[in-house]
């Protein structure tokens, strides 16, 4: 007798951790399952295609171990992870308050940027974090500052009747922080601009106010690129794009020819060893060279899943907030993503944009996560907006 409950017992002991585990993910994995799994496979991913992609440059920076990357780029994943968690956990109706004060902050930054930025790769982008050796886009702060203040402004004025007076104010915020970030990155800035569009177009707005916001992003994008520090940049990168003569794009098409159908295996990559971001801004060709056509068409699956996930909340009416800050997160988000995967293929010139959560980044990543932790928190369920609307 004793034995059968010990035999019963070994039995039935990996199906009572199972149902352990799914208890403790159902208490602290709050919201949408779906998005906790692409970001979850994603995550793995790049860590898996960061250590392989990064062998050349541990070699160059003088014979170094990849794993020193690897472990960087982990511990930044972790710390992302960890603060996307904790953000689920808020009600994101906090964020329309904080997002005007962030606003706020954000042009002080952009100016120093272009003023005492650091450069990296050729590009004055990031502002030093004193005493910590890091850096961080102000860019990336500015973008979800923005996203998060059109999407209060947009909520509370649902059921009344646009105006310039009221959509001026909206375009303006607008024109005046793509035009900062036009300045030291022009993809960034257009991206950017192209997001609040969208958001203008699920929040409703007619179509006068649209084609004038059109007008002023396409004049101030124009002109920030000109008194900007991009402007030759961006052209020599449009002319070579026009007679398919650069370089990295080259080696990008190499490696996708590379990886034919199933691809050539985790750390066979042969095109890392010309290809200068092959971590960051090529990510994508590495993974198609070493996971093949399959692999490519998975990792596009993923950010397609997680864009219509994100997007779906719009269809909340009576979250009006919610739905609209979701999507503009969930389309910032994806447009980079689909960006840096066209550029790839060569459907698009080189811009510099980097694959969310797969390329090798420390504070793109975080931001990444924290706008991921606002999307989850809006999909965990109903939230009263009704004070915040009034405010």
């Amino acid at each position: 007798m004793n034995a059968f409950e010990s035999q019963e017992g070994t039995l039935h002991a990996p199906q009572n951790r199972w149902q352990i585990i799914k208890q403790w993910l159902r208490r602290n994995l709050k919201g949408d399952t779906v998005i906790w799994v692409i970001v979850a496979l994603l995550s793995l991913v790049s860590m898996l295609i960061v250590y392989s992609a990064t062998g050349t440059l541990a070699y160059q920076r003088g014979g170094g171990y990849p794993e020193i990357f690897l472990f960087k780029h982990v511990f930044f994943t972790g710390i992302g992870l960890l603060v996307m968690w904790r953000i689920h956990l808020v009600n994101y109706t906090y964020f329309s308050r904080l997002s005007r004060a962030a606003l706020l902050i954000s042009i002080p930054l952009l100016i120093l940027v272009k003023v005492a930025g650091v450069t990296i790769n050729g590009a004055t982008r990031w502002l030093a974090i004193p005493g910590t050796g890091l850096t961080f886009q102000p860019a990336d702060f500015a973008r979800l500052a923005l996203i998060a203040n059109l999407a209060a402004m947009l909520a509370k004025r649902q059921r009344v009747q646009y105006d310039w007076g009221v959509l001026g104010k909206m375009i303006a915020w607008v024109v005046i922080i793509c035009f900062f970030i036009a300045l030291t990155s022009t993809s960034t800035a257009f991206l950017l601009g192209f997001t609040c569009f969208l958001m203008f177009y699920v929040g409703r707005v007619p179509a006068k106010y649209l084609i004038a916001m059109l007008i002023a992003l396409a004049a101030v994008g124009a002109l920030g690129l000109i008194v900007g520090q991009r402007f030759e940049t961006a052209k020599g990168r449009i002319e070579r794009f026009v007679k398919q003569d650069e370089y990295q794009a080259k080696q990008g098409f190499i490696a996708i020819a590379n990886g034919g159908t199933i691809g050539q295996g985790l750390g066979n990559s042969h095109q890392r060893n010309y290809l200068t971001q092959a971590y960051s801004d090529f990510i994508y060709a590495i993974i198609v060279e070493e996971y093949g056509l399959l692999g490519g068409i998975f990792i596009m699956l993923l950010y397609t899943v997680l864009l219509v996930r994100g997007v779906q909340n719009i269809n909340e009416t009576n979250r009006a907030f919610g739905g609209l800050l979701s999507a503009g997160l969930t389309l910032s988000i994806g447009l980079q993503a689909f960006t840096n995967m066209a550029v790839a293929v060569g459907i698009f010139p080189v811009t510099g944009q980097p694959l969310p959560l797969l390329s090798m980044g420390g504070t793109s990543v975080l931001f990444t996560c924290i706008s991921l932790g606002i999307i989850l928190s809006v999909s965990r369920g109903e939230v009263d907006e009704s004070k915040m609307l009034r405010e």
